[in-house]
């Protein structure tokens, strides 16, 4: 069923999809910010479910592309999503029927309902990651047989680059990187261009209802005084994200961050309030694996999220910091994201991990 997504949805989406971005996907606070300035020029968001979008429909997504480090300097307008769809547009000689995310994620969660704001479009209620993943060709629209390419990629500037590398998501993503380095390492973008079929078939449906449903959970359990933790576990039972397992909680004791080739890469450590466990966390741009006292607890594509202790607001990669009092929770992904081709793209080992996937509710 189709909804009209309004101002006040935003507060509540925007925090659920940086917990489903599991520390990545860009800023929520700017993501809010940018589409409640275009939801007051312009009108409500049409949000389309899966199963409403025609089989024939032109599905453009679109995104932010580069370090969420650099984000906090280089603040959007909102115009630069835009420019990248309408450049895919010009290319491929066709119009957009809707568009889409392609992954959860404070910004990136949001970017698209700007684009939909300023252009009119719907978004459709899905995406293709199910959380955020640091790179392009870590879709189940690739996954399961949509190109990325051609695709657009748009600057701050009015810049705009096609890039086709054929059926090659992984050269795709690399020769963006190298554009969106240039561009001052950000940029956004228009890809995997798809048949409404396609998104049926591919997306991992729901999941901008699924942000409004986990960031409403937190908000109303703190109103009430309960445990915003414990709450969200019973909120997700009932989703494709059915398990959440507490893996840590404690203080942070040391960050080290650092951005490099489009990413902010790095690890974190935190000790247990009673001083007796140690946690270590290791991330692109996203949390990768939480490791506690060495032992592995819970590793992509399964989600690793860290939430302020008391509040359960999520805090992104570039926001930890020294002495923060923290709880980390892992999710377990849909099965759509588990299955071998899945794993073979953005599993553990696509990471240089070394480990193996072992679901969150196993290893808890």
């Amino acid at each position: 069923m189709s909804w009209q997504l309004t101002e006040e949805h935003l507060t509540d989406l925007a925090r659920g999809a940086a917990v489903l971005g599991t520390g990545g996907g860009g800023d929520p606070y700017v993501g809010r910010l940018l589409v409640q300035q275009a939801i007051r020029e312009f009108g409500p968001i049409t949000v389309l479910d899966p199963s409403e979008v025609d089989d024939e429909a032109l599905v453009i997504p679109t995104a932010q592309m580069g370090a969420p480090t650099v984000v906090h300097e280089k603040i959007p307008s909102g115009e630069e999503p835009v420019t990248a769809l309408r450049a895919l547009e010009s290319h491929l000689g066709a119009r957009a029927s809707a568009t889409m995310p392609i992954e959860c994620g404070g910004i990136n969660s949001m970017i698209p309902l700007v684009v939909a704001a300023r252009t009119g479009l719907p978004v459709v209620d899905a995406d293709g990651m199910g959380r955020a993943f640091p790179e392009l060709q870590m879709e189940t629209f690739g996954v399961y047989g949509v190109t990325g390419s051609p695709m657009a990629v748009a600057g701050e500037r009015g810049e705009t680059a096609v890039i086709d590398a054929g059926t090659d998501n992984a050269r795709m993503e690399w020769l963006a990187r190298g554009v969106t380095i240039r561009l001052g390492g950000v940029a956004h973008i228009a890809e995997y261009s798809m048949s409404g079929a396609d998104v049926k078939r591919t997306a991992i449906p729901r999941t901008l209802t699924l942000a409004h449903t986990v960031g409403r959970a937190i908000r109303e359990a703190r109103e009430r005084n309960a445990d915003p933790v414990a709450h969200l576990g019973e909120v997700l039972k009932g989703t494709l994200y059915g398990n959440l397992r507490v893996l840590f909680r404690g203080k942070v004791s040391d960050v080290e961050r650092r951005t490099e080739a489009g990413f902010a890469r790095g690890r974190a450590a935190a000790v247990s309030f009673d001083g007796e466990h140690k946690l270590d966390l290791e991330f692109q741009n996203e949390n990768l694996v939480a490791l506690v006292d060495g032992e592995v607890r819970c590793v992509v594509p399964d989600l690793v999220c860290v939430l302020d202790a008391e509040q359960a607001e999520p805090i992104t990669t570039e926001s930890l910091r020294y002495g923060q009092r923290i709880t980390v929770v892992g999710i377990s992904t849909p099965d759509l994201m588990r299955t071998p081709e899945a794993l073979a793209v953005f599993g553990p080992k696509a990471f240089g991990l070394p480990h193996d996937f072992r679901p969150v509710e196993e290893l808890n």
